[in-house]
């Protein structure tokens, strides 16, 4: 590139400028079509449990069950729907990069100043800077004058870098290249000429657009749960469908009768309604997430919190206040410091904030506690004359009408101008700066010579701690959680924060648990070692920065006040109070709804496998099928959908946070829930079994199956009462705090009685008229599983109250 072409003075010709932007292209992102809506929506038919529903629907059709065939139907279309949307929304977070580009920019062409569209600047293009504007490409800065921009969203660094022009190396750290300006960042204050380095996908943010294009969205361990559940049940399913399929052509029984039985015994065994029961309490919890200021753009991220091991948070905004405050002063007049402070000031407050440097609106709102006005200040005493602040000097000075001068910058800028008050500040820097705080000289003298100053004192500032970061950091560590800073900050001050808030505790690795001065790649790399070593991630953050690393975690949080739109895109979940504190309840949430969705399971399955269980057990005792392929069909209607629905409205345990989070490789049904599932079959099956083999001998085998058939409703239904918790009885839960379900069990139950009674009902389900007697002993009957389990929970509960007895006197 030419000097006599592009020059500070001159800038680009149209004619150079043409050409270029005929040879690089626009000045803009790549668009990224991503995948096909059709791909897209294909893609949600996959997996195991889609598969069995599928088949479910058929098998209701062949049987001319069409309201079951629609009802499953209905359900797969539902679930597909609601994940397409959500992934057609994600793909939307490139899109957003192009919204923080400047649509105009001031440039240099032909020695004339003139407003072109920011996707006609091109590499060499000269650019005018101003405070306010938005940069409109990356660029080397040729002149600049107090000049300072915000780039919190590129580097998240909290408060404005200063520029100059002095080279850096092609080593630079990103967030210390102070002779550069890049896309996308806004000049805080001052001005500068800056020559466009690069344009377009060349800039440094066209490079968190690829970042953010070659990441994938995490699967949640919800989702990879249930999709290995749902191979797990194919495969039981099928093979005991099989079972019974081949013992039934063994013992004779016609063909046509033994694959009607087979059929529906393979909708029995398929829990339709759990996909969206799950979806349900997904969705509950979202409700009660918005209650507490936390946004959920993707259903199974509620859930997600819940196993949460890490969080990785920014720092700015989120654990702290997100503003610039004055928390310590050395010297012996305060009030005089702050003055000076006040003095020596381009900012002005307003009800809103106000509006200039955050250092210098800190210095304002602490000299305001001591009845400090600015505006007042300016009327008493007019100023008269000013230095600015530069990179160079890093320092300014504001000279007033009573003859006084007011000098503030660097301790290492001011303190060799002062000839009195010096002792002792030096140490008192040095020891400020030791605990993060950015630290500040204040200097008074007369007329406009900044020469035999006297040192008024020193000024500590920084962003302080959200007062309720501190007990939900607490929180998080009595659950389990590790909460590790990443922040664009300096380590120094990173550290400083990290230790009062109580993430660094005495003898905790920092460099574990604080990162600092970390870029966008590195933030990714972050996320991906965590991973690697098995932590289920949540990362949060408000920057263009942020967005891959929010991408790549299990569960990106976003801040919805402070944060930019493209962080928001790639989120999975956006806090609109920006707060740590709602992070800790929204996982309280998240453990809840997890509880729920198991014990939900673990009800449906253990009623599932029982029928399973009372099929193939009668056929291989060679008794006649105790369940005909409609009655099958009813039970999983009665039983399945309604009760397993208000189980998950069930509130969330007590002592949800003060559990560790569960293994990340657990399966949502462990032995332990395994081990309820054949109990509860056993005992179920059992009754219903000895129920039919009692009854056939002496009143035939259409009264046997109307008996088994209303014993196995009864006790499926009664059951869910003891499936609210697995440790505490149903009275301790709270007999009257999940009234739908009692509402479900009563209509269900009286529904099952209206079956032998009403009859078109009876001879539709090939059923017996059964006396109030009958009834009676059909209800004592279903009472018998919950019963046990009730007993089982209060033998378990003493047996370990013995076993602590016994460690207590041992």
């Amino acid at each position: 590139m030419s000097t006599a072409v592009t020059t500070a003075s001159l800038g680009l010709t149209a004619a150079e400028a043409a050409a270029r932007l005929a040879a690089h292209g626009p000045n803009e992102l790549a668009r990224d079509e991503g995948v096909s809506p059709w791909r897209l929506l294909a893609g949600q038919f996959k997996g195991a449990m889609i598969v069995l529903l599928l088949l479910a629907c058929a098998v209701s059709a062949a049987l001319g069950e069409t309201a079951d065939a629609v009802a499953i139907g209905a359900i797969v279309v539902l679930n597909a729907l609601v994940g397409f949307v959500q992934e057609f929304r994600a793909q939307r977070a490139i899109a957003a990069l192009r919204a923080l580009s400047a649509p105009r920019a001031h440039v240099l062409r032909g020695g004339r100043s003139q407003l072109i569209p920011a996707r006609e600047v091109v590499p060499g293009d000269v650019l005018l800077l101003e405070g306010g504007d938005v940069v409109a490409a990356d660029a080397r800065l040729l002149e600049a004058h107090a000049l300072r921009t915000m780039e919190a969203l590129l580097t998240g660094e909290s408060t404005p870098v200063e520029k100059d022009v002095a080279p850096t190396g092609p080593g630079t750290a990103l967030a210390d290249r102070r002779d550069q300006v890049f896309l996308g960042t806004a000049v805080a204050t001052g001005r500068g000429v800056a020559e466009v380095t690069a344009t377009g996908m060349a800039t440094e943010m066209g490079h968190i657009a690829r970042l953010l294009a070659t990441t994938e969205q995490a699967e949640t361990p919800l989702e990879r749960q249930l999709r290995a559940l749902g191979r797990t049940l194919l495969a039981l399913c099928l093979g005991i469908v099989a079972v019974v399929f081949l013992l039934g052509l063994v013992r004779g029984i016609p063909l046509m009768d033994v694959l009607l039985s087979s059929v529906a015994l393979a909708v029995a065994a398929v829990p339709e309604g759990l996909p969206a029961i799950i979806t349900i309490a997904l969705a509950l919890g979202v409700q009660r997430m918005a209650v507490r200021h936390a946004l959920v753009r993707r259903l199974a991220s509620v859930e997600t919190l819940g196993c949460a091991t890490v969080v990785c948070s920014d720092k700015t905004g989120t654990l702290t206040a997100g503003r610039m405050e004055v928390r310590d002063v050395w010297g012996v007049d305060r009030r005089g410091i702050l003055f000076a402070g006040a003095a020596c000031n381009d900012a002005e407050l307003s009800d809103g904030g106000g509006v200039g440097d955050p250092t210098e609106l800190a210095l304002l709102r602490a000299a305001a506690s001591y009845g400090i006005s600015r505006p007042q200040l300016e009327a008493e005493r007019p100023r008269v004359g000013e230095t600015p602040f530069d990179a160079q000097r890093r320092r300014m000075s504001v000279a007033r009408a009573d003859g006084s001068l007011y000098v503030k910058g660097a301790p290492e800028a001011v303190l060799p101008l002062c000839s009195t008050g010096t002792d002792g500040a030096l140490a008192a820097a040095g020891e400020m700066a030791g605990r993060g705080l950015r630290v500040l000289a204040l200097a008074v003298g007369s007329g406009r010579a900044e020469r035999a100053l006297r040192l008024l004192g020193l000024v500590g500032m920084a962003d302080p701690p959200r007062p309720e970061a501190v007990g939900a950091v607490a929180r998080a560590r009595a659950a389990g959680i590790r909460t590790v800073m990443i922040t664009g900050d300096h380590p120094a001050t990173a550290a400083a924060i990290a230790r009062e808030i109580g993430i660094l505790g005495p003898g905790d690795d920092a460099a574990t648990l604080v990162r600092a001065r970390v870029t966008a790649e590195e933030k990714i790399a972050i996320v991906r070692e965590l991973k690697r070593a098995g932590e289920i991630v949540a990362m949060t953050g408000d920057g263009v920065n942020d967005a891959p690393a929010l991408r790549e975690a299990h569960i990106g949080i976003a801040m919805g006040r402070g944060g930019t739109e493209v962080a928001r895109e790639a989120a999975d979940v956006v806090l609109t109070d920006d707060n740590f504190a709602t992070i800790i309840a929204a996982v309280e949430e998240g453990r809840g709804i997890y509880g729920n969705i198991r014990k939900t399971l673990v009800y449906l399955l253990a009623g599932n496998v029982g029928e399973l269980a009372v099929m193939l057990a009668a056929s291989l005792m060679g008794l006649p099928l105790p369940l005909l392929p409609l009655q099958l069909l009813w039970v999983n209607l009665v039983t399945d959908g309604l009760p397993a629905l208000a189980l998950v409205m069930d509130p969330p345990d007590p002592d949800a946070m003060s559990r560790k989070p569960r293994a990340p490789g657990e399966p949502i049904l462990g032995s332990r829930q395994w081990g309820r599932i054949l109990g509860i079959m056993l005992i179920e099956a059992g009754v219903v079994l000895g129920t039919f083999a009692w009854v056939l001998p002496r009143s035939g085998l259409s009264e046997a199956r109307s008996f088994a058939f209303s014993a196995l409703v009864f006790s499926e239904l009664f059951r869910a009462f003891a499936a609210r918790s697995s440790r505490l009885l149903y009275w301790q839960v709270g007999a009257f705090s999940n009234v739908p379900l009692l509402a479900v069990v009563a209509a269900s139950a009286l529904l099952q009685v209206a079956l032998s009674y009403v009859p078109v009902t009876r001879e539709l389900f090939d059923l017996q008229l059964l006396s109030a007697a009958d009834t009676f002993c059909c209800l004592a009957l279903g009472l018998i599983p919950v019963s046990v389990v009730e007993l089982a929970k209060l033998a378990r509960r003493a047996l370990l109250r013995q076993d602590g007895i016994a460690e207590a006197r041992g």
